[in-house]
C-alpha cells in the first residue's frame, strides 16, 4: 500500500524524554506507520545505544531526528499542533480522541506542518508547554488502568494518523489562505500582552486568567496570516499616540 503524502507533514514531538529506550520504541511506532519526522526537545540522553537497539531498523528516523532545546522552537514553522495530554486542564480547549484528533491533523496538513507532540514520561506535558499547542488530545484508555507507556501512546496515535491520511481522498480543496504558524501566534500574543498591559488594562501584578483565557479564545478560531497582520497593526495603531490638531 503507498504511504500517504499527508504524513509527511505530520513530525511526533518528543518532550523532555528521560529514557533513551522511549526515543527508539517512538521511532519503530512511527516507522511501521509511515511517519518520518521525529523532532526531540531537550532528551536527557541522545544520541544513546540504547535508543538504537529499541528501534529495530527505525535507526534511519533516530540518525535524522531534530534536536531543539524549547518546545517553541519545534513548533515554530507548524500551522496547527496537538498536545496528547490524559488530565483535563483548566481553561484548555474541549479534548478530542484520538481518533478525531487524527483526522483534525491530517486535514491540517493541507495548509502546512503540523505536530503531535508527546511529554516526560513521568509527568507528561506541563501545562505551559499543552498551552503552546491548538488542541488537546487524549487516548480513550480504560479508567480502571489508564496507564500507557510512551512508545505505546505513539503507536496508537501513529495508527490513527495513517488510518486517517490513507481515508483522506477528497478531491484537492479550493485555495485557502495561509494560515498563522505557531510562530506567527506566538509574536501575535507577545504583542497583545505589551499592549494591553501598557493600556492597563492588564495588571501583571494581578493577572488573574486574562491572558490564558485569550489564548484559548484565539486558539479556538484559528487565526490566518492576513488576520495576524491586521490585528497587530491594529494593536500597534493603539500603541502610537494620536497627535493633537
Amino acid at each position: 500500500m503507498n504511504r500517504p503524502l499527508a504524513l509527511d507533514r505530520i513530525r511526533v514531538v518528543l518532550s523532555r524524554t528521560t529514557h533513551p529506550g522511549n526515543i527508539g520504541a517512538a521511532a519503530r511506532a512511527m516507522k511501521t506507520m509511515g511517519l518520518r519526522e521525529l523532532w526531540l526537545v531537550a532528551p536527557e540522553s541522545f544520541p544513546d545505544e540504547v535508543a538504537t537497539a529499541r528501534a529495530s531498523g527505525a535507526a534511519d528516523l533516530l540518525d535524522a531526528a531534530r534536536v531543539v532545546g524549547t518546545l517553541e522552537e519545534a513548533l515554530a514553522d507548524t500551522v496547527f499542533s496537538a498536545a496528547l495530554t490524559a488530565r483535563r486542564r483548566e481553561l484548555s480547549l474541549p479534548r478530542l480522541q484520538a481518533r478525531d484528533a487524527a483526522l483534525e491533523l491530517v486535514r491540517r496538513t493541507q495548509d502546512g506542518a503540523v505536530a503531535l507532540v508527546f511529554g516526560n514520561e513521568t509527568s507528561g506535558l506541563t501545562n505551559e508547554e499543552a498551552a503552546l499547542c491548538s488542541l488537546p488530545v487524549t487516548i480513550p484508555t480504560d479508567a480502571g488502568f489508564s496507564s500507557l507507556n510512551l512508545g505505546a501512546a505513539v503507536q496508537v496515535l501513529a495508527y490513527e494518523l495513517r488510518m486517517a491520511a490513507l481515508g483522506d481522498a477528497a478531491a484537492p480543496a479550493d485555495p485557502q489562505p495561509e494560515p498563522a504558524t505557531h510562530a506567527d501566534f506566538e509574536g501575535f500574543m507577545a504583542h497583545l500582552e505589551r499592549a494591553v498591559t501598557a493600556s492597563g488594562f492588564h495588571d501583571p501584578a494581578n493577572p488573574k486568567r486574562l491572558l490564558p483565557r485569550m489564548r484559548r479564545l484565539f486558539n479556538r478560531v484559528r487565526l490566518e496570516r492576513e488576520e495576524v497582520a491586521l490585528l497587530r497593526g491594529m494593536l500597534t495603531t493603539f500603541e502610537t499616540p494620536r497627535r493633537r490638531g
